[in-house]
């Protein structure tokens, strides 16, 4: 049998909402900054869209309020440790994301993780997950001077797997995916079962493709597949 070679020499992947179903654990870190304030916690499904946005969003979602509100910091800083407190309790993978990392590992090309997500969170969150230990690279919203939509993550990671970015393939559930991933020159695909918490819907990303499901992405890597 012959072995299955794909044009692209490196698949790189957002954390949150397209990796990872972080949302359960990030929506009961946000319900509990309103219930220790007496106040109603908000249903899952409505602040779950908001995730992709970590503090800011699901902060946004649940109190209404943006950065330059007077208590954004101290509530942000309460979330974090809320969070911190409990990163994997209800979080998975999505269906599917082990078989397509196998397939990626049996086809000797390397993946990374790239995210807005700090350093803080990510490391010991992708390392519980087993997926720190396997990934080629991992760049978090703190590793480099900008996070993402700027390119530099992506491209910082795809310097640490030792891969050409512009041979290589980008995945997220949020327009700034897109446009980091076409930034730095890579083929950008939209994962449309993620959070996808931006007003646009994927369709007006203009990513190279859109995806419902995780092994969709095999006919992309693999498009001569049997």
């Amino acid at each position: 049998m012959n072995p299955v070679i794909s044009p692209y020499h490196g698949i790189f992947f957002d954390l949150d909402g397209t990796l990872a179903d972080t949302a359960p654990d990030l929506v009961a870190a946000t319900n509990k900054l309103l219930i220790e304030r007496n106040l109603a916690p908000k249903p899952y499904e409505l602040l779950r869209p908001y995730s992709s946005a970590g503090a800011r969003g699901l902060l946004e979602g649940a109190f209404g309020i943006a950065p330059d509100h007077a208590e954004y910091i101290s509530l942000r800083d309460e979330f974090m440790i809320n969070y911190e407190n409990a990163l994997l309790v209800h979080s998975v993978l999505f269906e599917g994301i082990e078989h397509l990392l196998q397939q990626l590992e049996k086809a000797n090309l390397p993946w990374g993780i790239v995210t807005n997500k700090s350093e803080r969170f990510t490391h010991p969150l992708t390392e519980l997950m087993g997926l720190r230990q396997r990934a080629a690279s991992t760049v978090c919203g703190d590793t480099t001077p900008h996070p993402k939509p700027h390119p530099a993550p992506i491209l910082h990671a795809a310097k640490i797997a030792n891969v050409d970015p512009t041979k290589s393939i980008y995945v997220g559930d949020d327009i700034r995916d897109v446009i980091a991933g076409k930034a730095a020159g890579m083929l950008t695909v939209a994962a449309a079962y993620g959070y996808c918490g931006c007003k646009e819907p994927p369709e007006a990303w203009g990513a190279d493709y859109i995806i419902n499901k995780p092994l969709d992405l095999l006919q992309i890597i693999f498009p001569n597949r049997g």
